[in-house]
C-alpha cells in the first residue's frame, strides 16, 4: 500500500478537498465538491495545525482547499450554514477554530446547523492529547473527569463528535463525518475534535484515503403499502390541507407539490422553512401557517380533516402551540426523511421516505380514484386567500408617517427586489412579519433562519447565502451580475448581536445588502413582554434612570448604527424620517441594487415605528405567564392564557384505528 507522510491537520484538509457530492434528481446527476473551502481563526490550538496545513494548500495548489478569513467564529459557523441551505445541503464549509474560546464560540452555529438539520463541519482544537504542559492555557479542568475537555461542549449539539486522540484515529473519525454531513436523515453540525498536538504529528496516510471519494445523498423510495395508506387516508378527506416544509426545498420537489395540488385541488400551506415551495399568488397557496401565519392558513386548517405533512418537523409555531387544529377527527399523513418527524403528532399514516419520490406516488394514486378536493373547501380557499391578500395590501401601505411601520418596510424591499434575489432574516419581529407578508416567486428566494432563530445570524448567514449565490451563477456559466442579490433584513438588536462579519465581505468586497431597521429596542420581546403583562420590561434601548433603577423611561441612546457600519468600511445609504420615508426607501433598494458585483457590502439604514405590529396571524403561541402576580396586567394576560390553553390539543392519534387508519 502507498502512503505518504504528513501532518494529521495536512491529511485533514488533502482528504476534505477529495470529497464529493453526488446526487441525482430525476435522472439529472450533479456532482459538487462536498466543502469547497474552509474559514477560520488561528491561534496556539490550531496555528500549527490546520493553520500550517492551508498555508501549505495555498502555496502548492492554491484551489485545492481555499481560506477564508473571518471575525468572529459563530459567524463563521452561520456562513456555512447560510451557503449549506442555499446549495440544498449539498456543499457546505469547514470552520476551525482554536482551543478554548475560539472553539466554544462555534457552539451557537452548531446549536443552530443541528437544529436547522443543515450540515458544517467543525474542527475545534483541544487540549494536548498528551498532556505534557498540563495545566494548558484555556484547559478547563474538572476534578471529577480530567478527560472532559472544551470540546465536550458539542457533544449534545452536533450529529456526529469525535475526538482523534491519536494519529491513526483521523481516518475512521473524517469517514464517519462524511458519512453523517451527507445524510439527509442524519446531517446537522460533524465536531471533530482535534487536540493542538495531534495535528502536527506526523503520519503515514494510504494514498487510497486521500483518493477522489464520491458520497452519494440518499433518497429513498417509499414502500408502496405507505403510498396507499396514503391515499386510502386522503381519498375520503372533505378538507384536507399539504403542509410543506423544508424538506420539499431539499428533495428539490417544488414542481411535483405544484403538481399535486393542481391535480387534487388540495391548498398549500408552508411552514417558515417551507417558504417558497409554492408561489405566493398561485389560488391554491394560502399562505404561511401557525402562530406567525395568515388568516387563510389557520381558519382553513381549523377545520381540516386530513393534514399532509410533507417535509416538516411541526415545531410549535407550525401547530400554534398545537391549537391550529381543531377538527376533533383531524388525521395526520406525514412524509419525511427522518423518521422522528414522520411519526409526529399521532401520524395516521408515516412515510419515510424522499418527498420528491413520494409526492408524485401520492398524485398518481389519487388520481387512479378521481380524487378531488369538493367544492365547498374550494370556495373557502378562494375567500380565505382573498381575505387575506387583501389585508397584506393594506399592511403594505399604512403611510405611517413619519416612521414607517414595518410591514410597510417589508412590502417596499419585496417590491424593489427581482424575484431572484434572496431575502435573509432570523431573530427579532421580523421573522414572523416576513413569514406572513413576504411574497416570494422563487423557491430559493427566502431564507429565515427559524428553527434556531438566532440573534447574529443574519449577516454572517446571508454572506454564506452570497458566497453559494455567487457559486451557482458561475457554475451555469452567468456573470456575477447575473446572479441573485442578497438582501439581510436585520434589526438593531440583532445587528449589535454581532455584525462583524460585515469586515469580511468588507475585505473580499462581497456585495451583501443590509436593510437596516433601527427602532431603538428589542420589538418582538417587547410586544410578547406586553402580552404577557410584562409591560416590555428591559426591551428598550435607554438610558439608566437612577432613581426607579430603570431603563423603560430615560431618553433613547444616541447609537448611530449607520456611522457604525460606515466605520467598519461599509457603503451605508441613509432614509431620514419623513413623510416620503417609504418611498425613499424604495428608492435605496434600488441603489443599493444597481451598485455593481464586486463594490462590497452597502447598508439601507431606515428607522421604524416600535409599536406598529404587523396583521394578527389570529393564532396564538405557547409562552409561560406568571400563576400569581400583584400586577393586574400579569393577571389578565394569565386569564388570556387560560383561554387559549383551553383549546389546545394533544394529537396523539386516531383512536379505534390501526397503524394504517383503517377500523381495528
Amino acid at each position: 500500500m502507498s502512503t505518504r507522510t504528513m501532518t494529521v491537520a495536512q491529511a485533514t484538509v488533502e482528504f476534505l478537498a477529495n470529497q464529493w457530492t453526488l446526487d441525482t434528481i430525476d435522472g439529472e446527476r450533479t456532482e459538487v465538491r462536498t466543502v469547497p473551502g474552509m474559514h477560520g481563526i488561528f491561534g496556539h490550538g490550531n496555528l500549527a495545525g490546520v493553520g500550517q496545513a492551508l498555508k501549505q494548500s495555498q502555496v502548492k495548489a492554491p484551489g485545492l482547499m481555499p481560506y477564508f478569513q473571518g471575525r468572529n467564529e459563530q459567524g463563521l459557523v452561520h456562513q456555512a450554514t447560510g451557503y449549506a441551505r442555499h446549495t440544498r445541503r449539498r456543499q457546505t464549509y469547514g470552520v476551525t477554530a482554536s482551543i478554548g474560546p475560539g472553539s466554544t464560540n462555534m457552539a451557537t452555529g452548531a446549536a443552530l446547523a443541528t437544529t436547522n438539520r443543515l450540515p458544517v463541519l467543525l474542527l475545534p482544537s483541544d487540549e494536548f492529547a498528551t498532556r505534557g504542559p498540563d495545566p494548558v492555557l484555556q484547559q478547563l479542568e474538572l476534578p471529577h473527569a480530567y478527560d472532559v475537555t472544551c470540546a465536550d461542549l458539542f457533544r449534545p449539539i452536533s450529529r456526529y463528535f469525535d475526538r482523534v486522540q491519536r494519529p491513526e484515529q483521523l481516518f475512521s473519525a473524517l469517514l464517519n463525518g462524511m458519512r453523517v454531513l451527507t445524510d439527509p436523515a442524519e446531517t446537522g453540525a460533524v465536531t471533530i475534535s482535534l487536540p493542538q498536538d495531534v495535528q502536527a504529528e506526523r503520519i503515514k496516510v494510504p494514498e487510497e484515503f486521500l483518493a477522489r471519494r464520491q458520497w452519494r445523498i440518499r433518497r429513498p423510495d417509499p414502500e408502496d403499502v405507505d403510498t396507499a395508506a396514503a391515499v386510502e387516508v386522503i381519498r375520503g378527506a372533505e378538507r384536507p390541507l399539504i403542509i410543506a416544509g423544508g424538506g420539499v426545498h431539499y428533495a428539490f420537489a417544488t414542481e411535483k407539490l405544484r403538481k399535486l395540488a393542481e391535480a387534487t385541488g388540495i391548498p398549500v400551506a408552508y411552514t417558515q422553512a417551507g417558504v417558497g415551495t409554492i408561489d405566493w399568488d398561485h389560488p391554491l397557496a394560502l399562505g404561511a401557517i401557525g402562530s406567525t401565519g395568515s388568516t387563510a392558513s389557520n381558519a382553513y386548517a381549523k377545520d381540516a380533516d386530513v393534514v399532509i405533512g410533507l417535509g416538516t418537523r411541526y415545531e410549535d409555531f407550525t401547530t400554534a402551540s398545537m391549537t391550529v387544529f381543531q377538527n376533533p377527527q383531524v388525521r395526520f399523513v406525514n412524509v419525511n426523511i427522518t423518521g422522528m418527524d414522520a411519526y409526529k403528532l399521532g401520524a395516521s399514516v408515516q412515510v419515510v421516505a424522499d418527498a420528491g419520490k413520494t409526492i408524485p406516488r401520492i398524485q398518481e394514486g389519487l388520481q387512479e380514484v378521481g380524487y378531488r378536493v369538493p367544492q365547498e373547501a374550494g370556495e373557502l380557499v378562494r375567500r380565505e386567500k382573498a381575505r387575506w391578500d387583501k389585508t397584506v395590501d393594506e399592511a403594505f401601505s399604512i403611510r405611517n408617517q413619519p416612521l414607517p411601520a414595518q410591514s410597510e418596510i417589508i412590502g417596499t424591499v419585496n417590491d424593489a427586489m427581482d424575484e431572484q434575489d434572496v431575502v435573509i432574516c432570523a431573530a427579532g419581529s421580523l421573522p414572523g412579519d416576513l413569514h406572513k407578508l413576504w411574497r416570494v416567486k422563487d423557491s430559493h428566494g427566502y431564507h429565515v433562519e427559524y428553527a434556531f432563530s438566532c440573534m447574529g445570524y443574519e449577516i454572517a448567514g446571508g454572506l454564506g447565502v452570497k458566497r453559494a449565490a455567487l457559486a451557482e451563477a458561475k457554475a451555469a456559466g452567468r456573470e456575477p451580475k447575473e446572479g441573485r442579490d442578497v438582501v439581510v433584513m436585520v434589526g438593531d438588536g440583532s445587528y449589535l448581536m454581532m455584525h462583524t462579519e460585515l469586515v469580511t465581505a468588507v475585505a473580499e468586497r462581497i456585495k451583501l445588502i443590509v436593510v437596516l431597521l433601527q427602532n431603538h429596542g428589542f420589538a418582538s420581546i417587547g410586544s410578547l413582554s406586553e402580552s404577557l403583562g410584562s409591560q416590555r420590561f428591559g426591551t428598550k434601548y435607554r438610558y439608566l434612570e437612577e432613581e426607579s433603577h430603570s431603563f423603560e423611561v430615560g431618553e433613547t441612546l444616541p447609537v448611530d448604527i449607520a456611522a457604525n457600519a460606515e466605520s467598519l468600511g461599509v457603503h451605508v445609504i441613509r432614509v431620514e424620517p419623513g413623510e416620503d420615508a417609504i418611498d425613499r426607501l424604495g428608492v435605496a433598494v434600488a441603489e443599493a441594487k444597481a451598485r455593481p458585483e464586486g463594490s462590497g457590502p452597502v447598508m439601507v439604514h431606515v428607522e421604524s415605528d416600535l409599536y406598529l405590529d404587523a396583521p394578527d396571524s389570529e393564532a396564538w403561541w405557547e409562552v409561560p405567564v406568571a400563576q400569581v402576580s400583584e400586577l393586574e396586567s400579569t393577571r389578565a394576560a394569565y386569564q388570556t392564557f387560560i383561554d387559549h390553553k383551553s383549546r389546545q390539543r394533544p394529537h396523539l392519534g386516531p383512536v379505534d384505528t390501526d397503524a394504517r387508519g383503517e377500523s381495528a
